[in-house]
Parts: C-alpha cells; sequence; structure tokens
C-alpha cells in the first residue's frame, strides 16, 4: 500500500458528482423525542467519477490511472472543483487561522474553517498544492523563515511566533482519496465515446 502524488485527469474530476459523508446514530425514544450522537470528528468525501467521462479517451485515461493504482491499493490526489481553496480562486495570506503562537511553538497544521456561529467546523488539510501555500504572522505575510510538507500540511517555522500573535495561512489543496472498487465497468457507446457509470472514490483520512 502506497500513496502516489499524482492527481486523477482533472477533466474527468470537474465533471464528477459527490461531497462530504458523516456518521449520525440517530435514536428515537419511547416518548418520540430523538438522541443523536456523531461518531464521527471529521467528515468523509465519496465521489463518483463516472459522471465525468465524457469521451472514449477520458475513459481510457481513467483506466490507465485505475490499472497503475492497482484498483483500491494504491491512493492518489483529487481535485474538488467545489472546495479546492482556502478562500478565493487566489488564495490570500489570511485567509484561514490555523494557529496562536505561544512563543515556542513551530509546527502548525493547515486547516480550513466551515461555519461560524454555531459549531465551526476545523478540518486538517494534509494534501497543500506545492508552490499555493502564503503564511502571515501577526497580519504580516512571510516570505521566508517557513516551509510546508506537502505530504502532511503541516507549516515549519524557523523561529516560533511571538506569543498570541495570530498564524493564518492560504493555499490551494487535494483531497486524498482512493478508488473504492477493484473492478470498472466499462461500456463502450458508440465508436468514439464510453461510459462507466459507476467510479466510486473515496477520501484517505489522516
Amino acid at each position: 500500500m502506497a500513496f502516489h502524488a499524482v492527481r486523477f485527469p482533472l477533466d474527468v474530476a470537474l465533471g464528477a458528482r459527490g461531497g462530504p459523508e458523516r456518521r449520525t446514530d440517530v435514536v428515537t425514544l419511547a416518548s418520540g423525542a430523538e438522541e443523536r450522537n456523531g461518531r464521527w470528528r471529521h467528515s468523509r468525501r465519496r465521489y463518483n467519477a463516472g459522471y465525468g467521462v465524457k469521451s472514449r479517451a477520458d475513459m481510457q485515461a481513467v483506466l490507465a490511472f485505475f490499472e497503475e493504482r492497482r484498483g483500491r491499493l494504491h491512493g492518489f490526489l483529487w481535485r474538488d472543483g467545489l472546495d479546492y481553496s482556502s478562500g478565493g480562486a487566489v488564495p490570500g495570506a489570511s485567509d484561514q487561522r490555523i494557529g496562536t503562537g505561544d512563543g515556542s511553538q513551530t509546527s502548525f497544521q493547515l486547516s480550513k474553517t466551515y461555519g461560524a456561529s454555531f459549531d465551526p467546523y476545523l478540518r486538517p488539510i494534509t494534501r497543500p498544492v506545492a508552490g499555493s501555500v502564503r503564511v502571515a504572522v501577526a497580519g504580516s505575510e512571510l516570505l521566508s523563515g517557513w516551509t510546508v510538507d506537502v505530504a502532511t500540511g503541516v507549516v515549519g517555522f524557523s523561529v516560533a511566533p511571538a506569543n498570541g500573535a495570530a498564524v493564518t495561512a492560504g493555499f490551494l489543496f487535494d483531497v486524498p482519496v482512493r478508488f473504492d472498487t477493484d473492478r470498472l465497468d466499462i461500456e463502450l457507446t458508440s465508436f468514439d465515446a464510453a461510459e462507466a457509470p459507476s467510479i466510486p472514490l473515496v477520501e484517505i483520512l489522516p
């Protein structure tokens, strides 16, 4: 089992369907009232790439990609066309708050916050796009003095941010996924067209 740092064919990915999934237990009591319990700390994304296959060439690209990943064996990168940035299309260094300095901590995990008022969800970002990350401390962007591990999303500083200083970042990111099937069911619909109604993918959580 390995992770291949290669992105699924982008033209196909942008036509796919999918999104986050959660696992919630709901128990209805004798009174009719409910008790609900969220079993997962983090959401897990699922996609169906079959909707993105528009031509025989698309299907051939997916077939080659599937075979090289050995079906479900190896993970890879997926571009979610709806959710791939810390903010806008061009990341800004103040897009997301990823921590607060204490004068000694030098490592901070990239993350993205969803929601604001009630119960914001903090999603760890583990696969930032190389060259897209921007970092600021106390509102001032840093052009040096830090690095980011694109295999984990951890930002490391050569000098720890000062106590109370806001550490923020902007970035583009991919989703680590794997195929959720060991079989492709492909149909040649015409001379230059093919389709595979179901090509399921599932996010690999850290």
